[in-house]
């Protein structure tokens, strides 16, 4: 797939009348002046987690009241296990005891499991209101706040309960990635290498090459793995927004990450459960002969440079193939019982297939 470089700052998900902007550069500062141009309700609720709302949210909160709107704020604790219709459902209530309506909206300001939890109760709620995404880590940026997929996790499995609900706008201020804990940075850092190995071979390689200045956070180095990463997914979603078919190409080492973190019961970031399934995926396309051997060694390599585990040594407690292979049944990309894989032909090109040798996912498995 050929994608073009952004332009600087900014990114835009063409879909029509519901098309959206991505703000690369932007600062918590401007996001009142830029939520004034949406055509809102004066009524908005921030959606955040504590830690999120100490650091960051009172910047927002004065932003958004110099803009004139009225703000409260809803917290969320932090945590995978929190992504749930339970608090989703608190969500609800605080909304309804504040009297909100089909124009207010919502600002989901935090990581993944905030942007997912909030969109969620944005498309749910009254059946549908506004949702703007302001994402606090790198994995948000790059991957949960861009392309409408919202969800809760159900005990036996993560976003089974979902919605499509596309946000209005985008917002990133890359000054908080500075607060960001290295483990939680690394975690994003494994679905910026999915992009370049799905889609960019360039990306791939420059992630290998510019690994120092993306690890001390040089601001122009983030800047365009960010802006590659939103970029690719941009235009994925434009082409397949409900993953009808192209979109499944995101899901590059998360049938297996997936898996990961519902026997983990979510206490594996999830950026660490992809980094294993890509390795995972790449090994499987191998043995299948679906690329030559150096696909999976430069895989393992770039993500261990990284500090991301590459096996199943770093989980908790050692499944079973056969429980593994029980835990991707219940997958939202399976189709008639059969669940596909992302395979990797080459670095910037991959597969959807159902073609896969289970025994030999059990081998891999097993190693």
């Amino acid at each position: 797939m050929s994608v073009s470089h952004p332009a600087k700052g900014a990114v835009t998900v063409n879909l029509g009348d519901r098309s959206y902007g991505i703000e690369i550069n932007g600062s918590l500062e401007a996001v009142g002046e830029q939520l004034t141009q949406l055509g809102l309700g004066r009524k908005i609720a921030v959606v955040t987690n504590p830690t999120v709302k100490q650091l960051y949210g009172q910047r927002l909160i004065d932003s958004l009241k110099g803009a004139e709107f009225q703000v409260m704020s809803i917290e969320i604790p932090d945590g995978e296990e929190y992504k749930t219709l339970d608090w989703a459902n608190s969500i609800y209530t605080a909304l309804l005891i504040n009297h909100f309506d089909r124009q207010s909206a919502l600002v989901a300001l935090g990581g993944g499991v905030i942007g997912d939890l909030t969109g969620f109760a944005a498309a749910t709620f009254m059946r549908g209101i506004p949702f703007v995404q302001v994402p606090s880590t790198l994995l948000a940026m790059v991957d949960s706040s861009v392309g409408g997929k919202t969800g809760v996790n159900h005990p036996m499995g993560k976003n089974m309960i979902g919605a499509f609900h596309q946000p209005k706008r985008v917002l990133m201020d890359l000054g908080v990635l500075k607060t960001l804990a290295k483990e939680e940075f690394l975690a994003g850092m494994a679905e910026v290498i999915k992009y370049g190995i799905i889609a960019d071979a360039a990306l791939f390689d420059y992630l290998d090459t510019h690994r120092t200045r993306i690890l001390d956070l040089d601001p122009d180095a983030l800047g365009h793995i960010i802006g590659r990463s939103c970029e690719i997914k941009a235009d994925v979603v434009a082409k397949d927004e409900r993953e009808a078919g192209l979109r499944a190409i995101l899901n590059f080492g998360h049938t297996i990450g997936h898996a990961i973190e519902t026997l983990e019961n979510y206490t594996m970031r999830h950026g660490y459960a992809v980094a294993i399934g890509m390795v995972t995926a790449s090994r499987l396309a191998h043995e299948g002969g679906f690329c030559d051997s150096s696909v999976p060694e430069r895989v393992e390599k770039l993500i261990k440079s990284y500090g991301l585990p590459t096996g199943l040594s770093a989980l908790k407690r050692r499944p079973a193939p056969v429980e593994f292979l029980d835990a991707i049944q219940v997958d939202k990309k399976a189709e008639g019982g059969t669940v596909r894989f992302v395979l990797p032909k080459k670095i910037g090109e991959v597969v959807i297939t159902k073609e896969w040798d289970e025994t030999v996912l059990q081998k891999i498995l097993s190693q």
